[in-house]
């Protein structure tokens, strides 16, 4: 895959901003307002932006997870209608959500290699 152009990172910038700001500020649901928007990446000819996002909560379930997710695409097209003016483009990129289980990830291999390191110092008492 190329590199993207400093346009292309400047469009997926402005939407993680505005797609964040307005689920802040403008979404009533629960479950979006723990949803953070973690990064953007649009397509070469910049018509689909794929956002990835995680949920403030850990330990969210894969339910709560998959539910946010499809909150996101119900929520798409008001998405784009907001986005439009910000963006100054002809056709705004059709926006897809996926679940960024990225940090989640992280945060299991930290808490493996702290077990771990504690049953060593464990065992080095003994």
């Amino acid at each position: 895959m190329n590199e993207p152009s400093r346009r292309t990172k400047r469009i997926a910038q402005l939407i993680r901003d505005h797609v964040a700001n307005y689920l802040v500020t403008e979404v009533d649901d629960k479950r979006l307002s723990q949803v953070v928007v973690s990064d953007v990446h649009i397509s070469d000819d910049l018509s689909i932006a794929w956002l990835s996002v995680r949920l403030l909560n850990a330990s969210a379930s894969d339910a709560e997870r998959s539910q946010s997710v499809r909150q996101l695409q119900r929520l798409a097209g008001r998405l784009r209608k907001v986005l439009a003016p910000a963006l100054g483009l002809r056709r705004v990129p059709e926006l897809r959500f996926a679940f960024d289980a990225g940090v989640d990830a992280q945060l299991r291999v930290e808490a493996i290699l702290k077990e771990l390191n504690d049953e060593a110092a464990r065992r080095s008492r003994e």
